[in-house]
């Protein structure tokens, strides 16, 4: 496995990479969601290139930046199992130099869910990921299910600038209680940990609805609220039902729709999401 720290030396190796090569991004403190992509991107590929990267235009200035668990050792050693070939790791001053004034914007589906409550944040994404592909220029990226609308940005912005890859997007990866994996669960306690769970069984009494028949969107959405408004831990940021690409809400489910929230439990703010469909 050879590592990368500069656009120069990833640049370099890519040159000597033959073949298909499939590329999974991630911010590192790497978990088996992470893993199962990366396996993903083994099993299709020629060459599998991951990049661990903090990329600090896509968190707010009261967001975790600072905090957000880093731990590089650990992740390259589960890369190396992994089989990984090339891993990139950049700086911020290499990603960002000091004369960078660029950026990529994604329009209207932006504007809902994570993006009403976290301004910028995808204005962030969206230049990020549309570096790493210039730099690394995978044949397929892959991003898991559990951020369902950064997917669908991503999705979007390769499609209207015409990049030449494929946007894999693979199922979410939970723990046997539910819970979706994220590198932020390392912030909760015993007792959030327990209370974190009401993200999956809202998410689940979401699907029962819908497979039992019920297609008022609102219905659904009033349902799901009430399971989470009586866990003393959780406090709601939304509580969505909307159309699966374009993130409209819905009234009446009557194609494939989103069912996705945000909620903090004590200081950890968690998202999750299933499809109905």
């Amino acid at each position: 496995m050879q590592i990368a720290k500069t656009i120069a030396e990833m640049k370099a190796l890519r040159m000597k990479s033959f073949g298909s090569v499939g590329f999974v991004p991630t911010m590192g403190y790497l978990h088996e969601g992470h893993l199962a992509l990366v396996k993903q991107a083994r099993a299709e590929n020629s060459i599998v290139v991951a990049s661990i990267f903090v990329n600090p235009t896509q968190f707010g200035p009261t967001e975790d930046f600072k905090a957000y668990p880093r731990d590089t050792e650990r992740d390259l050693a589960m890369l190396r199992k992994e089989r990984a070939d090339i891993v990139f790791m950049p700086s911020a001053e290499e990603m960002y130099p000091e004369s960078f004034s660029s950026w990529v914007e994604v329009e209207k589906i932006t504007d809902r869910l994570e993006g009403s409550y976290r301004p910028g944040h995808f204005k962030g994404v969206a230049t990020v990921v549309a570096k790493l592909f210039n730099i690394v220029e995978p044949t397929q990226a892959y991003f898991g299910q559990k951020d369902a609308q950064q997917a669908l940005v991503i999705k979007k912005m390769v499609a209207d600038l015409n990049m030449n890859l494929e946007v894999i997007v693979a199922p979410t990866v939970r723990e046997s209680d539910g819970l979706a994996m994220s590198s932020r669960n390392i912030y909760l306690n015993l007792q959030e940990r327990q209370a974190a769970t009401v993200l999956f069984k809202a998410l689940t009494l979401a699907r029962n609805l819908w497979e039992e028949g019920e297609r008022n969107a609102e219905t659904i959405r009033q349902q799901m609220t009430s399971l989470i408004s009586k866990e003393p831990l959780a406090k709601i940021e939304y509580v969505s039902i909307a159309d699966a690409q374009t993130l409209e809400e819905l009234s009446k489910i009557d194609g494939p729709a989103l069912a996705s929230l945000a909620v903090r439990v004590g200081k950890t703010r968690l998202i999750d999401n299933i499809v109905l469909e």
